[in-house]
């Protein structure tokens, strides 16, 4: 595994010096669990963005509604 240098505040560290109680091993996977955490809360948030522009495009589009309309028509409720 790499290692990488960066700088925290002292309530960060602090936090981090109390990793056993939250479960962890150690300071790093406490971090590596927090940057998965991060990277999922991210990954999420930028789908709901997309889902959002993706509905209000279909909102304002009737072309695009008359051609989803089409393309389902005929499937079971």
């Amino acid at each position: 595994m790499r290692q990488v240098k960066f700088s925290i505040e002292e309530t960060q560290i602090g936090f981090l010096n109390d990793h056993g109680k939250y479960g962890y091993k150690d300071k790093s996977s406490m971090v590596r669990a927090a940057l998965r955490r991060l990277m999922k809360d991210l990954e999420l948030e930028s789908l709901k963005e997309s889902a959002d522009l993706y509905a209000e495009l279909y909102k304002s589009d009737a072309d695009l509604r008359t051609l989803t309309d089409s393309a389902t028509s005929g499937w079971p409720e």
